[in-house]
């Protein structure tokens, strides 16, 4: 059985060869990655949304919510279809996505060696009066080799940290492509309710001016028989003229939003999918049709929950690669080793480049050691730093700004209910108003004017309830479009 030998018996290594085994340890572990650990920073926003005050229609979470699952509306849905299929600012993210992959891949090439295959041959002659014998000679030489060029020795993670950079960028861009999805529906659903909201408007326009005529058409036929003085007959005048104004301002207004939307779609959306609105006369009244369904977090939702938003993973992402790249720039601080080398066969004949002893080899490592470089490199590690706590900054700002986003819905939604609820009651009192008056006109109790401010009042009511329905209807595309939903397909 071999002891083992005391230790003041034992050879001693001197440091230069301590040095070198812990640097071939170094090699051989895996190197060292000198970038800083990742640290979520800490929520600036209180950790529970505010309350909603309204009951949630549905109990899953919005950011598990498909807009297939959001959106009813067959023709909506189509139309959103037609605008993911179309739309040229989505293409132009899902090419930037397919760039950030292959930078990614170009990225993720330098942790891998460099292999080269190669083939040559030369022939040359010597003329005698420069060759020993005197005589002239003819010089043959060939050569097939594989080699492996400038790899480098990933020692301090300088090449690992910048392909987590690349990554970290790709994953940046792919959660930027998901939020401009998401601004898409929402701008498309929008710019659909607003044709609904101003054809309903154009349709209300239209069928007070048929009335205004009919009314102007009575009072003009009065004025013939003395029955109505020149001032009715003006008063009614104006209010024909006043409708017609209206309604050529909503026609121009309703093809506004149809190109508005033909620009979101990327297409002309086809007729069968636009918005279809009662016909004349019924539009005061009757509520639209209901195109989302309403998405409200319960009362103790984590703020947590909005880390899910792809505009803050993707500022998640940006701080993750800062933090890589100051990897990156810290290793720059010590020595980068590169191999190059090549294994292969030469020979003076074709014939004899595979035989046995024309085996030729090269190995030419190279060591670059930073010396003095004016403060450069102390310079980029200062802008990798100052960089990650901007992209900091910038976390915490898009979430800050994500909180507000829901809040602000929120508060809005707490208040529709009864907002609409008084213009409903608003209207009814309006419309009985408008009716009295024309029967008192009728039987000579009231004179014309009367009639025309309860009309004016009539259909300021019905176009304010308009105008609130479209507002109901946009806050639940707000809550949508703040929770962070309706990017995942269902």
């Amino acid at each position: 059985m071999k002891r083992a030998l005391p230790l003041s018996l034992r050879p001693r290594l001197p440091l230069r060869s301590v040095a070198l085994a812990a640097f071939a340890s170094a090699v051989l572990a895996g190197c060292v990655n000198l970038a800083p650990d990742y640290v979520a920073p800490a929520s600036p926003v209180p950790q529970a949304l505010p309350a909603s005050g309204v009951q949630a229609s549905t109990p899953a979470a919005p950011v598990d919510v498909g807009w297939r699952s959001f959106f009813v509306d067959t023709r909506l849905q189509g139309t959103i279809e037609l605008a993911l299929a179309n739309n040229r600012d989505l293409r132009v993210a899902a090419l930037n996505i397919e760039r950030a992959r292959a930078q990614y891949g170009i990225a993720r090439a330098g942790l891998f060696p460099t292999v080269d295959a190669s083939a040559g041959g030369s022939r040359s002659r010597t003329p005698g009066s420069l060759s020993n014998s005197g005589e002239p000679r003819i010089a043959s030489q060939y050569s097939a080799d594989l080699g492996l060029t400038s790899y480098e020795l990933d020692l301090f993670g300088r090449v690992r940290n910048l392909n987590e950079a690349a990554l970290q960028s790709y994953f940046q861009t792919e959660a930027t492509q998901r939020s401009t999805q998401i601004s898409l529906v929402a701008a498309v659903a929008t710019a659909w309710l607003q044709l609904a909201a101003d054809e309903q408007r154009l349709q209300l326009a239209r069928g007070t001016l048929d009335s205004q005529r009919k009314s102007f058409e009575l009072i003009e036929r009065s004025h013939r028989l003395g029955a109505q003085s020149g001032l009715a007959l003006a008063q009614a005048q104006s209010t024909v003229d006043a409708a017609r104004a209206d309604a050529a301002a909503f026609d121009s207004q309703v093809e506004q939003d149809r190109n508005a939307l033909a620009l979101l779609v990327g297409a002309t959306p086809p007729a069968e999918l636009l918005p279809v609105v009662p016909a004349a006369g019924a539009a005061s009244t009757d509520e639209p049709a209901i195109t989302a369904q309403l998405l409200v977090p319960p009362p103790d939702l984590p703020s947590s929950v909005l880390q899910q938003r792809p505009d803050v993973l993707a500022a998640e992402h940006a701080l993750r690669a800062s933090n890589a790249d100051i990897g990156a720039a810290r290793a720059a601080f010590f020595p980068r080793i590169a191999l190059t080398a090549s294994a292969g066969t030469a020979s003076s004949t074709l014939s004899g480049l595979f035989t046995s002893g024309s085996k030729a080899w090269s190995f030419a490592p190279s060591v670059s050691v930073p010396i003095f470089d004016g403060g450069a490199n102390r310079a980029n590690l200062g802008v990798a730093q100052a960089q990650q706590k901007i992209q900091v900054a910038t976390y915490e700002k898009a979430v800050q700004t994500a909180f507000r986003e829901v809040a602000d819905a929120l508060a809005e939604r707490r208040t529709l209910a009864e907002r609409l609820a008084a213009q409903r009651s608003l209207l009814g009192a309006t419309s009985r108003s408008f009716e009295l008056s024309q029967s008192l006109f009728r039987s000579g109790a009231s004179n014309y004017l009367d009639v025309l401010d309860a009309q004016r009042a009539y259909y300021a009511a019905q176009q304010s309830l308009i105008s609130l329905q479209l507002t109901e209807q946009t806050n639940r595309l707000a809550i949508y479009k703040a929770l962070g939903g309706g990017w995942k397909e269902s």
